[in-house]
């Protein structure tokens, strides 16, 4: 969601259950209901449970559900605007071609002409005489290829290399002159559990070319970034059942592109290149070249989101509203589970009021988990069908 640094390389083995209680599963409704309606809705989520079957949620309880997780969860920055989180409902969707195109919808909506929404939209769970549930394989819906050259060096985003991979494996061509920002194609599984193919219609992804407010050098490195991070690769848990595809969004925080996604040195490493523009001593650490080098890139990221009208929280912003949800949490009488190494900014952190506030992680529900990558799911799945 808006300021959650989902940089992090999902874990290889699934979350352990949250809970083994039922009732813990279940308190959630408390919110969504309240009396008799609560009970009925809880007796029949109890048993659909029982019967090891997914909870039988309505399309208003699982927007709860959806909202929930995203206030519930440790590792984003951004939970001031919980409550504004759409959630679709398209449970019903079970072909790759059906969720395909329910994710261009849903990139389209949150887009937004730039104002954008905070969206999560749900796929069916797992249902054993129907099939496995759908699983999208890229980890955001907008992402930039990776090609490894036979002389190890890469073109591209390093992080997206697997992906790209499976990518052309699938038949997908990239442009005649491959380069750093080209958008991949959506790989995509249905309740058949293979993997289809859709490349991005054109047009369909919004970016912005990256310039600086002094540098006119600066525009022409070429970069760009897209104005969504839509995660795709991550689970929804939510009473008792987990949903595998559950594409979600917020806005970017301008660190997470700036001083994460285009300066890491495994991702675009591209503190050097600005520093060499500066003129800046890169010969010794004490000059300070990666500090001013990484100030200048995300002056240019917040400058350009902005010039554009596409919406984007910069990190002292971002750490003030995380207070105020913290202190309205406090008032409500719930404890805010939180990660101290996530929420705290990547870049000048100690400038932030969240590096100085003590947090405690621990677990909740409802939800979002890493889950083991689609492509492994997928052999696992095939190996236990021969």
């Amino acid at each position: 969601m808006s300021g959650c640094p989902f940089n992090s390389t999902p874990s290889a083995t699934p979350p352990p259950p949250v809970s083994a209680s039922v009732e813990d599963e279940l308190a959630f409704l408390s919110e969504a209901h309240h009396g008799h309606i609560l009970d009925e809705r809880l007796a029949v989520c109890r048993a659909a449970l029982a019967a090891q079957l997914p909870a039988p949620l309505t399309s208003a309880e699982l927007t709860w559900a959806g909202r929930i997780a995203w206030r519930n969860h440790a590792r984003c920055i951004g939970r001031h605007y919980w409550r504004s989180l759409n959630v679709r409902d398209h449970r019903h969707l079970d072909s790759a071609d059906q969720i395909a195109a329910s994710l261009r919808e849903h990139l389209e909506f949150a887009q937004a002409d730039g104002n954008v929404r905070s969206v999560l939209t749900v796929y069916a769970p797992p249902d054993h005489p129907g099939g496995p549930a759908p699983r999208i394989w890229n980890h955001q819906l907008c992402s930039y290829a990776g090609y490894r050259h036979h002389d190890g060096t890469i073109l591209g985003d390093p992080k997206t290399i697997a992906l790209t991979d499976h990518a052309r494996a699938l038949g997908w061509e990239p442009p005649s002159t491959p380069g750093r920002f080209d958008l991949l194609p959506w790989i995509v599984s249905g309740r058949d559990g293979r993997p289809h193919l859709f490349p991005l219609p054109a047009g369909l992804v919004r970016e912005v070319r990256l310039r600086h407010p002094q540098f006119a050098w600066f525009e022409q490195l070429g970069l760009r970034w897209y104005a969504v991070p839509v995660i795709s690769d991550m689970s929804l848990h939510a009473a008792g059942t987990d949903y595998p595809a559950a594409p979600f969004n917020g806005w970017y925080m301008g660190t997470e592109i700036g001083a994460r996604n285009l300066a890491d040195t495994d991702r675009y490493n591209l503190l050097p290149v600005i520093a060499e523009k500066l003129a800046l001593d890169q010969r010794n650490p004490r000059s300070l070249w990666k500090d001013r080098a990484l100030l200048e890139l995300n002056a240019a990221v917040l400058h350009s989101y902005e010039s554009d009208g596409v919406k984007l929280v910069d990190h002292h912003t971002a750490s003030a509203e995380f207070i105020k949800f913290c202190e309205r949490e406090k008032t409500a009488g719930r404890e805010v589970s939180a990660r101290w190494d996530w929420i705290v900014p990547p870049m000048s952190p100690a400038t932030t009021t969240v590096f100085h506030t003590p947090m405690a992680e621990f677990p909740t529900t409802p939800d979002f988990h890493a889950q083991p990558s689609a492509w492994a799911s997928a052999g696992a799945t095939a190996a236990e069908k021969s």
